[in-house]
């Protein structure tokens, strides 16, 4: 009986944090198509972090856009270079592919996952 209890105690705590968000993430391998580029987050959201790879063969620009105007923070990822990036509320991700090859990323994200996802020339 002991264990029963304990079990459903650990059952229902776990089920608490997840539903009330403790572990917001999300993970997605992206592709991105030549002279193309990822967003994300171009919408009203909470700060988030993500810890990208490049898994192309070409490196990839990224910076930050906050969605009422002007972009900063430039990065360029080498191909199998890892990235991890701390974005403010209402900011983007930009993920510029430069090359005419696909380019394919690796994301991570933490925090508020009710981001925007699109691409754009």
């Amino acid at each position: 009986m002991k264990k029963i209890i304990i079990t459903l105690i650990c059952g229902f705590s776990a089920f608490f944090m997840v539903s009330c968000g403790i572990f917001d993430s999300l993970t997605s391998t992206t592709t991105i198509g030549p002279q193309n580029s990822f967003v994300l987050g171009n919408n009203q959201h909470g700060a988030f972090s993500v810890d990208l790879k490049n898994i192309s063969s070409n490196p990839l620009k990224i910076h930050l856009a906050p969605i009422d105007g002007g972009t900063h923070s430039p990065v360029v990822v080498q191909p199998n270079q890892k990235a991890s990036l701390k974005v403010d509320r209402n900011t983007a991700v930009v993920i510029a592919n430069p090359s005419n090859e696909n380019a394919d990323v690796e994301l991570k994200v933490h925090g508020d996952t009710g981001l925007s996802m699109g691409y754009k020339n």
